[in-house]
């Protein structure tokens, strides 16, 4: 992301940015619908409030045109920004986060379905909250079980434990591993300030926030670029979970993705050890 020469100005509004590659179109229309289902409730209270979608096409967007008509009928504007390659997923959302000049950007995995009250309940929550600068929802899986996302600093034995040990054996570092995901501190009641760590699927900043950081890290093609993120908004800015927000995760680990992947988290993991410290237990 580029430096600036002076503060953009900010704007009433959100802007929302989804990074694509070859993308499962059924699962991207039922994101972009409960997208827009949150953004209608949003402006229930807040008519007239732009909302605009980037839609980053790093390669294999499919015709997305009926959902983004039936956004626009929504009140959501879009643009879709194509051409560029697969240049990675941090990368990929920089793209968009330089064009923002709303007040909030959401960076938002096209695997997400936004509950409906969603996005007003996380705008309340920074109205109410002037020091918080990202917010992480609560998420859950297919079946509405919590998934816990917040993470502490990792060590090398929590990743290879959590993302490649069949389950069976996972077991054996049940306590460790639920250190490791906050399960003491997270739960579906209580706000939690400045967890270490949070997921790149959801999450939105003040916009003012994102430019302070540059955006991503670009070292990253895919993988660690939102722990990367995470650590440095601590610098700048205070991270809340709360979970009045919610929203639904349908995404998978590295290992269940095949070697290429595997691959790309190992490259990822060494690049963010080697700029934040190694912890091997």
């Amino acid at each position: 992301m580029n430096a600036t020469s002076a503060p953009r100005p900010e704007l009433e509004g959100l802007s929302v940015s989804v990074v694509v590659y070859r993308p499962d179109q059924a699962q991207l229309a039922t994101t972009f619908a409960s997208l827009g289902h949150a953004c209608e409730a949003l402006r229930a209270t807040r008519p007239g409030l732009p909302v605009h979608l980037y839609l980053v096409d790093n390669g294999g967007l499919p015709d997305e045109r009926a959902s983004l008509d039936a956004l626009s009928a929504q009140g959501v504007t879009s643009t879709i920004l194509s051409g560029h390659g697969n240049v990675g997923y941090g990368r990929g959302h920089n793209l968009a986060i330089e064009r923002a000049v709303g007040r909030y950007h959401l960076v938002l995995n096209p695997d997400i379905d936004l509950d409906r009250h969603a996005l007003l309940r996380a705008l309340e929550f920074f109205e109410a909250n002037p020091a918080a600068g990202l917010l992480t929802p609560w998420i859950g899986d297919e079946a509405g079980h919590q998934q816990f996302l917040c993470r502490r600093y990792p060590t090398l034995l929590d990743l290879f434990v959590r993302g490649f040990l069949p389950a069976g054996l996972r077991r054996l570092f049940q306590r460790r591993i639920a250190r490791y995901e906050m399960r003491d501190v997270i739960n579906d009641r209580d706000i939690c300030w400045d967890p270490p760590i949070v997921s790149g699927c959801f999450m939105l900043f003040r916009t003012n926030v994102l430019e302070k950081l540059r955006g991503f890290d670009t070292r990253y093609f895919l993988y660690f670029e939102d722990y990367d993120l995470s650590l440095r908004a601590h610098d700048v800015t205070r991270v809340a979970y709360a979970p009045a927000v919610r929203v639904l995760h349908h995404g998978g680990g590295a290992a269940r993705k095949g070697s290429a992947h595997v691959r790309m988290f190992l490259a990822s993991a060494y690049k963010f050890f080697n700029r934040f410290g190694w912890k091997w237990l």
